[in-house]
C-alpha cells in the first residue's frame, strides 16, 4: 500500500500568482499584498509563476525579490499555460492558506483578509470568488454566464464564477489536485471529487484592467466545455474505468447479438414452416446488429485496458522551469 506523503505548512497564508507578460503591474501588485497581509500580522510568502514571459517580467520579479524576501519566483522555460503556474505553484506552497489571484491588477489585495478568515477560522475548504459586478465586455460576459450555468448543473456545485482566479484553499486541498490543460478552471470539481465537499464563494471586486490587455480568448469557452466533459469524465471514472467502458460496451453486445439470433431465429422458423426466408445477410438490420457487437466488444477491451493503465499509472506532471529565485 502507497502512503501519501504528508506535508506540514509552515506559515499563515500562502499566495501564488501565476503571470505572463505583466511586467508593467508586478510592483503594483506586489506592494499592494505586502501592505495588506502586513495588517494581518500573519506569516506568509508569496509565489510568483512566470508563464514563459517574453516581456521584463522576470528581470522584475528579481528586482521585487531584493525589496520583498518573502517572494519566491518561479520560471518556465516557455508558456505552458495557467494551470501548468498554479500546479507548480500548489507544490512549493508552505502556508496553512493558499490564495490565488491573478497579476493583472483586476483582482483585488484587499479581499485577502476576508478569504483568509472563511478557511482558516470557518473551516471552509475553498471559497471562490464572484466577481457579480465585471469590467468586461458583452463578448466575454454572456458566455461567461452560459459557461458557468452549465458546470453548476453538470457538477452540483453552487457557484456564479468558476473561472474566477481569486480563490482560497486549504493547504491539503492544493496538494490533492493534480492540473493540466486548462483545467485550473474547474478546481472546485476536482476539490469536490476529492472529498472536499466545504465549497462556498465570496463576492469580491472586479476592477478594470490597467495595464496591458486580455491573453485569452473567446476560443476558451470551446475548450472550456470540452475541459468540463473531460474532467466530469475523468473525475468520475479515472479510478475504474470498466464501471464506464464495460457498461456501454456490455449493452452494446448484447443488444446485437439479441437482433442477430433473433434474425437468424425467425429464418429458422420460417423455413421449418416451409415459408419463404431472405437470407440474414440481405437484411441491413443484421449489419447493424454486427456493428453494434464489435462496438460493444471494443469498448468491453478499452474497459479493460484503461483498467490495466489505472493500476499501474503514477502519472506526474512535470514542467520545465529554468529559474528560481
Amino acid at each position: 500500500m502507497i502512503t501519501a506523503p504528508i506535508y506540514n505548512p509552515t506559515l499563515d497564508l500562502s499566495i501564488v500568482v501565476p503571470l505572463f507578460n505583466e511586467d508593467e503591474s508586478l510592483p503594483e501588485l506586489v506592494d499592494w499584498i505586502t501592505r495588506v497581509v502586513t495588517t494581518m500580522g500573519i506569516s506568509h510568502e508569496i509565489l510568483l509563476i512566470d508563464d514563459g514571459s517574453k516581456d521584463n517580467s522576470w528581470q522584475v520579479i528579481q528586482q521585487l525579490k531584493q525589496r520583498y524576501p518573502v517572494i519566491m519566483g518561479i520560471r518556465f522555460s516557455r508558456n505552458y499555460g495557467k494551470s501548468a503556474a498554479l500546479y507548480t505553484g500548489f507544490q512549493e506552497v508552505k502556508g496553512h492558506v493558499v490564495i490565488t489571484m491573478d497579476a493583472d491588477l483586476q483582482d483585488s489585495p484587499d479581499e485577502i483578509p476576508a478569504l483568509y478568515d472563511l478557511i482558516r477560522n470557518q473551516d471552509y475548504d475553498l471559497v471562490s470568488g464572484w466577481k457579480q459586478v465585471r469590467h468586461d465586455p458583452l463578448a466575454k460576459t454572456i458566455p461567461s454566464k452560459f459557461f458557468n450555468w452549465v458546470t453548476s448543473k453538470m457538477s452540483g456545485i453552487k457557484l456564479h464564477d468558476f473561472n474566477c482566479g481569486l480563490k482560497a484553499y486549504k493547504h491539503k486541498l492544493v496538494r490533492s489536485v493534480e492540473l493540466y490543460g486548462e483545467m485550473h478552471r474547474y478546481i472546485p470539481v476536482i476539490a469536490k471529487w476529492n472529498g472536499f465537499d466545504k465549497i462556498t464563494e465570496k463576492v469580491v471586486v472586479h476592477r478594470a484592467r490597467k495595464y496591458g490587455y486580455s491573453k485569452f480568448g473567446l476560443e476558451r469557452f470551446l475548450n472550456g466545455f470540452l475541459d468540463l466533459l473531460s474532467i466530469s469524465f475523468v473525475t468520475r471514472f479515472r479510478k475504474k474505468p470498466m464501471h464506464f467502458f464495460g457498461l456501454y460496451g456490455t449493452l452494446c453486445f448484447l443488444f446485437g447479438f439479441m437482433v442477430a439470433v433473433y434474425l437468424i431465429s425467425e429464418k429458422l422458423f420460417l423455413l421449418s414452416t416451409g415459408h419463404l426466408a431472405r437470407n440474414v445477410t440481405d437484411q441491413p438490420l443484421f449489419f447493424f446488429a454486427l456493428v453494434t457487437i464489435v462496438i460493444g466488444v471494443q469498448l468491453f477491451l478499452a474497459g479493460f485496458l484503461g483498467e490495466m493503465m489505472a493500476q499501474n499509472n503514477n502519472r506526474k506532471n512535470e514542467y520545465l522551469v529554468s529559474e528560481t529565485t
